[in-house]
């Protein structure tokens, strides 16, 4: 007899880890399948914000945009290690959106969200600010506003944390192999990846979280093979060499009518972002493409006084977004909102998610939970709000306390491996560091502060078992990493791996 459970959840990004947190909370049984690594695509490649969505208010999507600017602030309260405030500079462009505009919007931006945390936007001259000093002498007045940075696969991993924490399955290199109807009952078969061991499971409800993949886990795993709900829109990043010094973002515009950002990134880069455009390939073999280089590159050089080029670019990255196919003729029109869909006349069901992103998930999960409720009962009432995810009890305000107290206690450590460690984990460092007292107690070190504690907490708790795992999505020292350290880490894991997925029971 083959376990079942109330929800089974297919595909584990923010958004299937979000709702699996939100439903194990609440009492359900939950499993969820990811068939490969936490976060490892859409929910990995975004541009680390948690915003609004200023651009969104020309598309007049002022339901999503105050619903995010609520949700900045929440976010913040949950997770103060992996999400912190950070200032946007949008100078004005002559040739570009009226100042009026400009101001306008962020009258909206300020007030439609019901801001208490952060600061409200001021104009700056940056003939005298700071902020101005890397820009060319034709930028003279700006608006500088407020939304927040977030480490995107962390906050992916600590759901996933709690969701399990509440009783939740999470399997990862996992796939759906199949997934049929056997009276009120889903029998989904699912095979580990590694090992190729199969094993069914059934459940009263599936919840198809698979991003990118969404349309063909219906095709493949139900038989729908007519499916398609999304429209996949290409995103792209490149990474530099610290274009300035001072910690405020740009947010650009481009003759084109689409926006980009220039984000500090990792204390020695900076962060250019993000294409729009259709893709119609693999989802996994997204790759940036020589024109969004240069696409990128130019916006960019037509506001900073020293242009960015090509040499100056040390790692690109790029994701797919799975948006709903709302008809829309251009990708950076398509909406951003999030649409759920519920399947099965007959039956269990099947309930569907069709974009969303990374500011909205906890919403998202929300409004999932409503539908679960529909198709199979209540338990439980919304408790997400007010909570918060591993590592963060310590506030908003107690950041700088709780580095105080790890440079106490570890005063071995280099300040910036401490700070490393608190913004990844939050109180969770301490557990990492345990009752070391000195390097050596952290046993074998791999580079950039990365040791062997840290990596075995990884793998113990974070589902982590590659190298790729622990430098591109746990952490993002990958940037940092040479390929021989990489093949170390990499030997290390192999070494002391323990299967984490359903082969290893």
């Amino acid at each position: 007899m083959s376990e079942i459970y109330d929800i089974f959840v297919v595909g584990g990004g923010i958004n299937g880890c979000g709702i699996a947190r939100d439903a194990a909370g609440r009492g359900y049984s939950v499993c969820l399948a990811e068939m490969s690594d936490l976060g490892s695509g859409t929910s990995s490649w975004s541009t680390k914000l948690i915003h609004g969505g200023l651009r969104y208010l020309e598309h007049y999507e002022f339901r999503l945009v105050r619903e995010a600017l609520i949700e900045r602030e929440v976010l913040l309260n949950m997770a103060p290690h992996i999400i912190w405030p950070l200032r946007f500079v949008l100078p004005h462009h002559k040739g570009m959106r009226p100042a009026w505009l400009l101001r306008l919007g962020l009258f909206l931006y300020d007030h439609l969200g019901g801001r208490k945390i952060l600061p409200a936007t001021k104009v700056l001259d940056l003939r005298r600010d700071a902020a101005g000093g890397p820009l060319k002498d034709q930028f003279t007045k700006a608006f500088e506003y407020s939304d927040c940075w977030v480490n995107d696969a962390r906050l992916v991993v600590l759901n996933a944390m709690d969701a399990k924490a509440k009783g939740a399955e999470i399997f990862t290199r996992t796939k759906v192999v199949s997934a049929k109807k056997a009276s009120d009952l889903w029998e989904i078969d699912l095979q580990a990846a590694d090992t190729g061991v199969t094993r069914r499971v059934s459940a009263r409800l599936i919840v198809n979280a698979g991003g990118p993949w969404v349309d063909d886990i219906l095709r493949a795993s139900m038989g729908e093979n007519q499916a398609r709900n999304v429209r996949l829109v290409q995103g792209s990043h490149i990474v530099v060499r610290k274009k300035f010094a001072h910690p405020k973002a740009y947010f650009f515009q481009n003759s084109d009518e689409r926006i980009f950002f220039a984000i500090p990134y990792e204390q020695d880069y900076t962060l250019i972002g993000t294409t729009d455009q259709d893709y119609k390939g693999d989802p996994s073999d997204v790759k940036i493409s020589d024109q969004e280089i240069a696409y990128l590159c130019a916006g960019a050089s037509q506001y900073f006084k020293e242009p960015v080029t090509r040499d100056d670019i040390v790692w690109t990255y790029s994701g797919v977004r799975p948006l709903y196919d709302d008809g829309a003729s251009k990708a950076q029109e398509a909406t951003r909102d999030y649409v759920l869909r519920t399947d099965g006349a007959a039956g269990p069901k099947v309930i569907n998610i069709f974009g969303g992103k990374i500011t909205t998930y906890r919403r998202l999960a929300e409004s999932m939970l409503a539908k679960v409720e529909e198709a199979i009962g209540s338990k439980g009432v919304p408790w997400t709000k007010a909570s918060v995810l591993p590592g963060g009890e310590f506030g908003v305000s107690g950041f700088s306390d709780l580095l105080s107290k790890v440079h106490s206690h570890y005063p071995f450590l280099e300040t910036s491996h401490s700070e490393r460690l608190v913004r990844s984990y939050g109180l969770k460092a301490l557990e990492i560091l345990g009752e070391a007292k000195s390097h050596v107690d952290l046993g074998e070190e791999f580079g950039h502060g990365l040791t062997e504690a840290e990596v075995r907490y990884l793998m113990k708790n974070e589902w982590a078992q590659t190298a790729a795992d622990v430098v591109w999505r746990r952490s993002k020292l990958g940037i940092r990493f040479t390929p021989e350290q990489t093949d170390r880490l990499d030997a290390f894991m192999r070494e002391h791996k323990q299967l984490q997925n359903f082969a290893a029971e």
